[in-house]
């Protein structure tokens, strides 16, 4: 039996070529095939990814003030009524036709401490006097100004937590977070600065350690939500007076004018 010649040089490289042609064709539908299944995943992926999205949001969208735990001195709409003991969540001894002031405040909004300063003694005169219900309303709309530490929402927590479990010490400890406001643009009070504020102000201690928990943060993010629906547009501090906001025209900067505001509005 005769052996078969072997193949030529050029033969041998011809093949070898024709092989490596064969071998890169080969990847290449490899390859092609990868990226069509990469494609489709990525396509499934984004599609996933929008459907979470979507109900992330829709629950955000959906918080309302009955479906987060509130302080047991909180109102439907958000606020928390204080009348002439001082105590949060009680508005007996107020005179027929008191006036409810409503106050939308934010404890990192400069404006809002002007406004403690200059009015926070006259109405306490006109609550204890029951000419007038307070209706404090403490809002988030400065977390952006607080350098990622959520300081108006830790502050409302907090204020929130103090009108649930020590009502009477709730005005107090709100005076104190004024008069010790943080600027804007800066990480605001500590955890532990704020919880010393409120022992300061009578708040047991015990009370202040449970801050942290952040047991009204939601309930704080649904009132600042709510606020900003029943406003229209949300900006602190907003007064209303019985229901209506404090005429532009009314100046509560200058002595006496917010005063009078309410004088008229008790008719």
């Amino acid at each position: 039996m005769s052996t078969p010649p072997r193949p030529s040089k050029a033969n041998r490289r011809e093949d070898a070529r024709a092989q490596a042609l064969r071998l890169k064709e080969e990847q290449q539908r490899a390859a092609r095939r990868q990226r069509t299944f990469a494609v489709a995943g990525l396509v499934a992926g984004v599609a996933i990814l929008a459907v979470v999205v979507a109900l992330i949001l829709g629950q955000a969208n959906s918080t309302s003030l009955d479906k987060t735990a509130a302080p047991a001195s909180a109102t439907a709409s958000g606020g928390i009524l204080v009348g002439k003991d001082g105590i949060a969540g009680k508005s007996d001894g107020a005179k027929a036709g008191a006036v409810t002031v409503a106050l939308y405040s934010d404890f990192m909004c400069p404006i809002c401490k002007s406004f403690e300063q200059i009015n926070g003694a006259t109405l306490d005169q006109l609550r204890e006097s029951g000419d007038i219900v307070m209706e404090y309303h403490p809002v988030s709309i400065l977390d952006r100004a607080a350098m990622g530490t959520q300081y108006s929402t830790r502050a409302a927590n907090a204020a929130a937590t103090v009108a649930d479990q020590a009502p009477d010490k709730f005005l107090p400890f709100m005076t104190s977070l004024f008069a010790d406001q943080p600027a804007e643009n800066t990480v605001g009070l500590s955890d532990d600065q704020i919880a010393q504020h409120a022992v300061d102000a009578g708040v047991p201690q015990a009370v202040a350690d449970t801050f942290t928990k952040g047991t009204f943060t939601s309930w704080v993010g649904a009132a600042t939500e709510q606020a900003s629906k029943d406003l229209g547009q949300l900006g602190t501090p907003t007064i209303l007076l019985n229901g209506t906001k404090l005429d532009a025209k009314v100046d509560w900067r200058v002595a006496g004018a917010l005063e009078a505001a309410i004088k008229a509005a008790q008719g």
